[in-house]
């Protein structure tokens, strides 16, 4: 037969009308929308009429399922928004989105089998689907042109991530809940561990729970901001909204510049992040996030306790409270909270108590009304026997509304700058008590400014008689001497010494703005001397742990040590019970300030990180190996390396270091000092240490500095190991892209073998036994050299392991329960 012939043309012809034809009853319609019966296959999508936010079938990281998602259209990094099936995921690319002719929205699988339905409640006669350049996925009348009578929408269930015009909250006449949920993990959008809510029992509240329990609380409207959320607020970018009336109580924010995409993310690991796109940098910048600290956890310091994230310790008891169980402070232990000195008995003459700047206590055993003043909320609470504190509803203005507590007041967060007033109900002796205490400070406040006046009078004649003197740098050398105290003999090392004035001058008399933060044993200001040389001031206060003898060993250690990788020690004080250290200022200040933080992070590529591992490495090998003395940091961290202006590493805090004999490989103590997840097995259990006990150190902080997570309340959804179990299960398993901190895979493609590397480097320095672990010249051989690695064994307290709620002093190590340790 004549394949050219009229005939077979024209049945060529009508055969491909025919499947046009039937093509066209399947197949997607035009633009923004789907009709009755039409579907989408995988393959195909549609696109909101702005081309912001298209639909289809997809599948995630590294997952082969298939989903049918919503992503970002105009954004070149995928980014999905909404998962339709996050439970049903598909195996093949065999899947159908259908528009059914009642209006109900399915997922049919090869064997058209349905594996998800919008359970649309409603009929309708002209059913259409509509993706909107909000991000919302509609049902609706094809005839109706009213944007807010939907069927059904995507918006009601918005998964892990919240949009701008999407409401987060209840729709109080269906009884519709509008909640984030997170994805089991980055691969895997099934639900995961945590949902983030707001809560209607007492005062609404938004929380993040896990399962049912509360893991961190935002706190109620404050008019303003979610209370315990102060960074969380209206900026130049969204503005915040909170609606609460009979029908619907709700937040929600909305763009102030369409250009910007933004979006909300609740993660696997209950971190609540603000994300903006940045057009010029293609990629998505974290603009905010919480949780932030441990005073974000809930309920951390229990019952009238209040943290403190700049307090050492965070945990202090409410005034008129103390601890409820002193023996379980003494060992950081807060969660049975503090008592009252005095309790109440509803007797005539108790009242009430303002403590200011807090985040306000859990609102779920509490009352409100929007519409009490603040003197009418003190009365009433007053009447009441159970009301144990009030506080206004609106800080707007001078403040309005009245909220009241009726049980235990938990969950409290000191919070200067944002923080609002709360008053506690207190027994009548109690506020005689503490009136008095403030009478007695007022004295004590008008005699110090007294006796300041007239020093600053003494000093200004001093200074002005000494003004053609020839000045001195205000340092002179002296020698501990046998007794602790400051002599002129050759007892022990020469120091430098300030005088405690200078140290004053250049601190702005030790003032709040010239303090740097809080370390281990005592505040560190930044100062200035006279020539113009920047400081660091490490101030010990009298009541510090770190003893004369701590002090003097610091001193003694660093005095004599000259390595470009170690802090400079330039002096010390002990003038008037005082005892102070110099060093030289690092702009940039430790290390864990930069990769623990989700914004500091960022500017740590993989060649400034692996530059700051060869730094921390070579100067422990100084101090193993090449100085003149043989010393034992005892306590390597990432908040003991500080950070220059070019981003070097200076390994700091001698304070706990041990000076070994040149043929001394280590020795023996009966006190246990460091700190919680980077001390050695030997060490923590059997009180050894030794090189191979700061190998374990740099070891774990190797692996915290290629994954971005400490090893201390690491946590992962499929395991309870720490990170260093973590890492190991990845490094035997061949997935180690796992730990590698996004920010190093983003920006350091090319250092992968090097970047993998430096993982088995780190497993093999914490290895359980000393033995098996490198000395620190082979760690800074292996690190420079591509010489073959051995396989690592097993990290040291490597068994999964489960924390007692707030006791950071209780673990489990290799089955065995260690409770003897001084922590830091």
């Amino acid at each position: 037969m004549d394949c050219t012939s009229p005939t077979i043309t024209a049945l060529i012809t009508f055969l491909l009308c025919i499947f046009a034809f039937f093509l066209s009853l399947n197949s997607v319609a035009v633009e923004d929308i789907i009709r009755a019966n039409e579907t989408i296959r995988d393959g195909s999508t549609i696109v909101s009429s702005g081309e912001h936010f298209e639909l289809g079938f997809t599948s995630i990281g590294t997952s082969t399922n298939r989903y049918v998602g919503i992503w970002y259209k105009k954004i070149s990094k995928k980014t999905i928004v909404w998962i339709a099936n996050r439970e049903t995921p598909l195996n093949t690319t065999s899947g159908l989105l259908k528009l059914n002719s009642s209006g109900s929205l399915v997922i049919l699988n090869a064997s058209d089998d349905v594996v998800w339905s919008s359970n649309s409640s409603t009929s309708l006669n002209d059913p259409v689907l509509q993706l909107l350049d909000s991000g919302n996925l509609v049902i609706r009348d094809g005839a109706d042109t009213d944007t807010e009578k939907y069927l059904w929408q995507s918006f009601d269930k918005p998964g892990n991530t919240f949009l701008p015009g999407c409401k987060l909250g209840w729709n109080l006449e269906t009884g519709l809940e509008r909640y984030l949920s997170s994805w089991k993990s980055e691969d895997d959008p099934s639900l995961g561990e945590y949902t983030n809510r707001i809560d209607r029992n007492g005062y609404p509240q938004l929380l993040t729970r896990r399962g049912s329990a509360i893991h961190s609380r935002a706190g109620p409207w404050n008019g303003v901001r979610f209370s315990g959320t102060p960074n969380f607020k209206s900026n130049p970018i969204y503005k915040f909204y909170f609606v609460s009336n009979n029908k619907e109580l709700y937040y929600f924010y909305q763009l102030l510049d369409d250009s910007v995409s933004t979006r909300i993310v609740l993660s696997p690991l209950a971190y609540v992040q603000r994300w903006i796109w940045i057009e010029e940098s293609q990629s998505w910048k974290l603009y905010l996030t919480g949780p932030i600290d441990d005073c974000d956890r809930y309920a951390l310091c229990g019952a009238y306790g209040s943290c403190n994230i700049n307090r050492s310790p965070a945990c202090e008891c409410l005034d008129g409270f103390i601890p409820k169980i002193q023996k379980d402070w003494n060992v950081a232990d807060w969660s049975n909270g503090c008592a009252r000195k005095v309790g109440l008995s509803c007797a005539d003459g108790e009242g009430f108590v303002k403590q200011s700047g807090l985040i306000l206590p859990d609102t779920q055993s509490s009352w409100f009304d929007r519409n009490m003043s603040l003197d009418e909320c003190k009365r009433l609470c007053l009447k009441n026997c159970s009301c144990t504190a009030y506080a206004n509803t609106d800080i707007r203005g001078i403040g309005s509304g009245c909220l009241l507590w009726f049980n235990k007041l938990v969950d409290i967060r000191v919070q200067k700058e944002n923080g609002q007033d709360l008053n506690i109900r207190m027994a009548a002796s109690e506020l005689v008590n503490q009136h008095e205490a403030k009478k007695g400070r007022s004295k004590v406040r008008i005699i110090i400014i007294t006796i300041l006046f007239t020093v600053v009078v003494m000093l200004g004649a001093c200074l002005w008689l000494r003004k053609n003197r020839k000045r001195r740098e205000g340092i002179t050398r002296h020698y501990f001497d046998e007794n602790g105290g400051i002599g002129n003999g050759d007892k022990d090392v020469e120091l430098p010494i300030f005088d405690i004035s200078t140290l004053a001058n250049a601190t702005n008399g030790f003032s709040t703005n010239s303090k740097l933060g809080e370390g281990g044993f005592g505040p560190v200001y930044k100062g200035m001397l006279d020539e113009g040389k920047e400081i660091a001031v490490k101030r010990l206060p009298k009541n510090s742990r770190q003893g004369f003898e701590e002090f003097k060993n610091e001193v003694s250690c660093i005095a004599q040590l000259q390595h470009r990788s170690l802090v400079k020690l330039l002096g010390c004080s002990v003038q008037e019970g005082e005892r102070m250290l110099v060093y030289e200022y690092m702009p940039n200040k430790s290390l864990d300030s930069f990769i623990f933080d989700e914004n500091q992070r960022n500017k740590l590529d993989w060649p400034m990180r692996y530059c700051i591992i060869n730094g921390i490495a070579r100067g422990l090998l100084y101090l193993h190996q090449d100085s003149r003395l043989r010393i034992i940091h005892r306590d390597l961290k990432a908040s003991n390396v500080l950070l220059d202006l070019e981003m070097n590493p200076k390994i700091s805090d001698f304070g706990m270091a041990r000076i070994c004999g040149e043929t001394e490989i280590g020795s023996e103590t009966t006190r246990v000092v460091g700190t919680y997840g980077y001390m050695s097995p030997e060490y923590a259990i059997d009180g050894i240490f030794s090189v191979k006990s700061d190998v374990y150190s740099f070891g774990v902080m190797l692996l915290e500095i290629v994954s971005g997570k400490r090893n201390k309340n690491f946590s992962h959804p499929d395991h309870s190991l720490n990170l260093l179990g973590h890492a190991w299960i990845v490094h035997r398993d061949g997935n180690v892209l796992e730990l590698v901190d996004e920010v190093i895979w983003k920006s350091s493609h090319e250092h992968q073998v090097e970047v993998f590397r430096a993982i088995h480097i780190g497993l093999l320095c914490v290895q359980n036994y000393p033995a098996d672990r490198p000395t620190t010249a082979t760690v800074v051989l292996m690190l420079s050299s591509k010489i073959p690695l051995p396989q690592p064994k097993r990290p040291g307290f490597f068994i999964e392991r489960k924390l007692r709620e707030g006791d950071p002093s209780s673990f489990s190590f290799n089955y065995l329960t260690v409770t003897t340790m001084v922590p830091r």
